[in-house]
Order: structure tokens, then sequence, then C-alpha cells
């Protein structure tokens, strides 16, 4: 079965109902993020009905996912068919509230479209969507009040979140050694209250695999790709 049927189906059993129903009148209009990810946001969190597309690093879509599903917030993530679900969980990923659609297929803007009506946040993988499509389901984000992240390029995006810089802390110069934290430098910006470009350094994944403010001292430093 189709996604879309499959949500519409779950939807018309009695006493089941979407996450934006189920959100009460006066739940705020912001999505809580990690602090070290605040500043990146111009409102300082996540904004309902807002897209956000980033760029560099799918790590950093996880890390905005963290907060929201720790607080009780549900996504789904669609079009990364390799996501990395322990590297999400130690991300600080609540695996219980997110639901997986690996391949939407040929059928993206329905998926995409009916994800929007049931979750809180949704992350789409990159995929190649027209301008007027990405109006459309950016149109229907704002009515849910759902979040779209997206893993790459989006047209007309709210903000724009762009990771750099990234280097890895614990290899050597000849190679040797252990991976233990990856420096990097996110940047925004946006329309509106976003349109000052923010930049922050955080370590992505720190040493504990969460992560961290701030870049990791330490004389050796790196650069691997990814």
């Amino acid at each position: 079965m189709a996604v879309p049927e499959a949500l519409a189906g779950l939807t018309a059993i009695p006493g089941v109902r979407t996450a934006a129903q189920l959100r009460e009148p006066g739940d705020g209009q912001l999505l809580t993020v990690l602090p070290e990810l605040a500043r990146l946001l111009p409102d300082g969190g996540l904004r309902r009905g807002s897209t956000v597309a980033v760029r560099g690093a799918t790590s950093l879509v996880l890390a905005l996912l963290a907060a929201p599903t720790r607080n009780g917030s549900w996504a789904a993530v669609t079009g990364l068919p390799e996501l990395g679900l322990a590297a999400a969980a130690e991300l600080g990923v609540d695996l219980e509230r997110v639901a997986l659609v690996p391949d939407p297929g040929a059928e993206l803007v329905a998926v995409v479209s009916a994800l929007v009506d049931g979750f809180d946040l949704v992350v789409l993988g990159p995929a190649p969507v027209p301008a007027q499509t990405a109006r459309r389901l950016a149109g229907r984000v704002r009515n849910r009040g759902t979040v779209l992240l997206t893993a790459g390029a989006w047209p007309g995006a709210d903000v724009e979140l762009k990771v750099s810089r990234r280097r890895w802390h614990g290899l050597d110069q000849d190679g040797h050694g252990h991976l233990r934290a990856r420096n990097v430098v996110a940047t925004s910006r946006g329309r509106g209250a976003a349109a000052r470009p923010a930049t922050v350094g955080l370590q992505l994944p720190g040493p504990e695999g969460a992560v961290a403010g701030g870049a990791l001292p330490g004389r050796r430093l790196v650069e691997v790709a990814g």
C-alpha cells in the first residue's frame, strides 16, 4: 500500500489522529532545538510552517531532530535510504518518534504531502524538485504548521544552513589514530529575520557522539571527506 493511502487508512480509524490534530491550540510556534544550534536559527528554534534547507552534512539535519523528538514531536524521514540510525541516536534523536520511508519512488510529491499532514517535522533527502512544486509543498507546510527539513538545496527555503570546513580530529599526518570528533563551521542565511548570516563553530559529532559547541582543541586536525 502506498504511503498516502496508508496514512489515510490509519487516520480513518476512530481515535487515531495526526500529529497536527493532536497539537493543542496553545502550542508554541517554535520547536526547540539543541542549545548549540539555536544561534543558527533566526528565532532560536524551528518555526512551524517553515522550510529549512541543510547543505553539506546530513548529521546537522539529524541534530535538528534531536530536541524536538525528545520533547514529544513526531518526525518522518524520506529519501534517505542509507540513513544511519545508530548515528541518529548518538546525536540525540528519539528513534521511537521517527517514521522512515526510505524510498518515496515516483510518488515523491504525494509522499511528502502525506507526511506533512501527519508529522511535526518531515525530512526529505536530496531530490530535484522544480520551483513550482517546491512552492506548492511549502504552502502545504505553512498551512499544516509542519517543519520541512531538506538534506540539500530547496527553492525558496525560509532558512538555508550550510556546513563547511569539515575537519576530523584524531588522525595524525600519516593517517594513524582514531577519529574522535569532527569540527565544522555552520552558516545560516535566509529571508526576513534570517537575512543576516550567522556562523557557529560546532563539533558534529563531538567526542561522545552528540553535538558540542565550539571547535575541539588539538594540534593535529586532519581533513577527511564527509
